[in-house]
């Protein structure tokens, strides 16, 4: 019995999730750590020896929020999130409750752990439906005219496999057909001990023509030593209207690896924003995946590394049905010595006509000794389609920094005045004043050590 066999027998639940686990695990036995000789992870080595990990230990609720890590408590005096769960590695530690006229229309907001429990037939029928277990195989593409049942990756992978095995808690959001969530509801996840590691999931359902906006945030001290492995599944049918933010500003020694998927069916709409900040080593993919006609897809990122951080962003705009749109805009800086990744894939399958598919990809570079690496690609296979892609990577610029100090504004701040604006239209794009408030304090932080 491996390790790892050992603690999935302790994980709890019915027949149906263990085998899926199962599965997860089967296939991450069967797979080798990926390496640069793997493209899509060609600039990312992860260094990591399996037998040495050991799970973050359980956490006890806490009652008194002032008893929650400092960090999180900051956030909470300024978040405007109706309901929101923190979570401890694999434990939620404290939560408030949905408002009760929410709860009335059949709005479910609880940890994922709950929601098997509670909410059986609602998890079974999506959980591993949008990230699966297993690899898809690339037959389950449909013929012209007829509805693919997955979305094939090609960079399913021994992490997401693992993940998919071992995850232990999460948050579940589900969001019944035609009903309007006007506040966000949020998760908070936070890791104490070093040396660990957790694995999460979350999943959030939007039936036909329901809205609903979700913030996932990952904050930590320093934890060497340390992995955060997870996926996010993101279902959005038809008519419906999903939000979702990632922030993860995890302490120096974190290594974060996570997949966030968007299944997004007929006149369905996905907003995404991805901040990575925190970590040293930081691989996220952020993938939809429009299967019905009318769909549309908004993919945002920011990112600063600075010191020796390693950030991988890898994403896909997978168009598979006619008269779809998706906008992808991502934004980074690099400083000293860090190393910048972006990889990014406009696929159009064959019945995908009258594709409005956009990419760019812009970095700005701080420091001579940093690097970064941008793929942008195209894959079409269809013959009436608007596609652009782009990518530009160059230093702050000589003339407007020279403007600034010209007006007697020194250095330090003239840079970080340009680091701003040149992010600014990416937080421009994003309605919610208090999460771009808390980013745009981030990225002081970040500029004021460059």
């Amino acid at each position: 019995m491996t390790k790892f066999t050992e603690i999935l027998t302790q994980q709890q639940g019915p027949e149906w999730l263990t085998a899926k686990r199962q599965q997860g695990l089967d296939l991450f036995t069967s797979l080798e750590v990926p390496t640069e000789g793997v493209e899509a992870w060609k600039y990312t080595r992860v260094d990591v020896d399996f037998d040495a990990l050991r799970p973050h230990p359980k956490r006890e609720a806490i009652t008194d929020k002032a008893k929650l890590p400092a960090s999180v408590q900051k956030r909470l005096q300024s978040t405007d999130a109706g309901a929101f769960l923190v979570l401890d590695g694999p434990d939620v530690v404290y939560r408030t409750e949905l408002p009760a006229e929410l709860t009335a229309k059949g709005v479910i907001f609880t940890d994922l752990k709950t929601a098997v429990e509670q909410h059986a037939d609602k998890v079974q029928q999506y959980l591993y439906s949008v990230v699966p277990a297993e690899v898809p195989d690339d037959t389950t593409i449909a013929a012209p005219g007829t509805t693919p049942s997955k979305s094939p990756d090609p960079s399913e992978g021994k992490f997401s496999a693992l993940a998919a095995a071992l995850w232990t808690n999460g948050a579940f959001v589900y969001v019944p057909r035609g009903v309007e969530v006007e506040l966000p509801l949020g998760s908070f996840r936070v890791m104490s001990e070093a040396g660990t590691y957790t694995a999460t999931r979350t999943l959030v359902v939007c039936e036909d023509n329901a809205q609903v906006t979700f913030i996932d945030e990952q904050d930590s001290e320093e934890l060497p030593n340390t992995y955060a492995i997870g996926a996010v599944e993101l279902v959005v049918k038809a008519g419906a209207r999903l939000r979702y933010v990632s922030i993860q500003n995890w302490g120096k020694g974190v290594t974060h690896i996570q997949r966030q998927r968007g299944d997004v069916e007929r006149d369905g709409t996905l907003n995404s924003l991805v901040v990575t900040m925190g970590g040293t080593l930081s691989r996220t993919e952020m993938q939809s995946y429009l299967r019905g006609q009318g769909a549309d897809s908004e993919m945002l990122a920011l990112y600063f590394a600075s010191e020796d951080q390693h950030f991988d962003h890898y994403t896909l705009q997978h168009h598979a049905a006619a008269h779809a749109h998706s906008d992808l805009l991502y934004k980074g800086v690099n400083s000293d010595t860090s190393v910048g990744v972006f990889s990014g894939m406009i696929k159009v399958d064959l019945n995908a006509q009258k594709t409005d598919a956009y990419q760019k990809h812009r970095t700005l570079m701080l420091s001579s000794e940093a690097r970064n690496f941008s793929v942008p690609q195209l894959e079409i296979n269809a013959n009436d389609v608007r596609c652009s892609h782009g990518s530009t990577t160059g230093p702050v610029d000589q003339e407007a920094l020279f403007f600034l100090r010209s007006r007697g504004i020194h250095k330090e701040l003239a840079e970080k005045m340009l680091v701003t604006a040149f992010l600014e239209d990416v937080l421009s794009r994003v309605p919610l004043q208090s999460v771009v408030k808390y980013i745009e304090g981030i990225i002081a932080e970040k500029v004021g050590a460059a």
